[in-house]
């Protein structure tokens, strides 16, 4: 496809991002490697995406930007990538992680915004970020993505144990 390629991206951990296994690995070493991409970042403020994170797209030409409206971003994107907030990641700051959720709920009125060819995609498990109306929804990928996993985890185990 020649028309660009957007991304939103929901940067929901507390923790640095160079540790995020979702955040890191794929949005700068997958989305960098194609052209024509943007990411758009939103979070509540206390789980910003990281300097490092932002240098790196830079670094490769790759175009992000970062916003506080999730109906703006899903409007423009050909996915949503929602991850939750980890309570275990604020260890004792229990009013920051109460602070931080909710802020961003994919529900039927993100969808009603999205493209109609877009995906919602999640690293589960989920809490309250993404709403349980939003399963039906074909542009749903979640479950998708953890059937997809399965048979990944399960070729890189008979890999690791019989070989090639």
């Amino acid at each position: 496809m020649s028309r660009d390629r957007k991304t939103g991206w929901y940067q929901s951990r507390a923790c640095r991002i160079s540790r995020q296994r979702e955040n890191s690995s794929f949005s700068c070493y997958v989305l960098s490697k194609y052209q024509d991409v943007i990411i758009y970042f939103f979070s509540p403020d206390i789980v910003k995406t990281k300097d490092d994170i932002k240098d790196y797209l830079t670094s490769r030409g790759v175009e992000w930007e970062e916003s506080t409206d999730l109906m703006e971003v899903a409007s423009k994107c050909d996915m949503v990538y929602q991850t939750r907030i980890q309570r275990e990641r604020f260890g004792e700051r229990i009013d920051l992680y109460e602070e931080a959720r909710g802020k961003y709920i994919v529900d039927k009125d993100v969808l009603k915004v999205m493209q109609k060819q877009g995906v919602v995609m999640h690293s589960l498990p989920r809490l309250d970020e993404i709403t349980v109306e939003v399963d039906a929804d074909p542009r749903a990928a979640y479950f998708r993505q953890a059937n997809n996993g399965l048979y990944i985890r399960m070729a890189l185990l008979k890999l690791l144990l019989v070989g090639w």
